[in-house]
């Protein structure tokens, strides 16, 4: 019996960005600072989250670039490039150093496969010098023609269900004919 279709995502972002934790918190918006996390090792890659969307059950198995299996050896059918939105040199990193690996590693799979940007630490924005805001963002993910842009905070849970939600129907689309490519202009979630 064949189970539900599994779409593979990938997770790239500077260390310290907000990964492991977005990932801890998956797509249960009950934890918070005060409950906790579940302990994610990165030798049990990939983190599998089973959803339904479509009236259809689908497994997302997400990797992170603290994989054991170097991450440039996958096939995802998704990418997520992360940031912290405490941290403009996390942003300029996605710009400058992990979107470009994206670019050179999945040259062949990277007309169909879907790009988001993603902002953690939303939790962590103050008016200050090196924060980013919504719109820098947004601007950036423009910039580099990603599919979608969203901001999150794993920790206060602020927009994590959305954002979780809107990942999942990404990686949904990404096993129809038509694909999770955006039409136009980068999404905003």
């Amino acid at each position: 019996m064949n189970g539900p279709p599994t779409v593979t995502i990938l997770l790239l972002g500077d260390s310290a960005c907000g990964k492991s934790t977005f990932l801890s918190h998956g797509q249960n918006s009950a934890h918070t600072h005060t409950t906790g996390f579940p302990l994610l090792r990165d030798v049990d890659q990939p983190f599998r989250y089973d959803v339904r969307m479509y009236n259809r059950p689908y497994r997302l198995a997400f990797h992170d670039t603290a994989s054991p299996e170097p991450y440039t050896l996958l096939h995802p059918d998704f990418v997520i490039l992360c940031y912290a939105i405490n941290s403009r040199p996390s942003l300029q990193n996605a710009q400058q150093v992990w979107r470009k690996g994206v670019l050179r590693d999945y040259a062949a799979e990277y007309d169909s496969m879907p790009v988001m940007l993603l902002g953690l630490k939303r939790d962590l924005r103050v008016e200050s010098e090196g924060v980013v805001d919504p719109q820098e963002g947004y601007r950036v993910a423009q910039e580099m023609r990603c599919d979608r842009y969203a901001e999150c905070s794993a920790v206060t849970g602020e927009f994590m269900s959305e954002v979780f939600e809107d990942i999942a129907r990404l990686a949904a689309r990404t096993t129809t004919e038509r694909g999770a490519l955006a039409e136009g202009a980068c999404g905003v979630m």
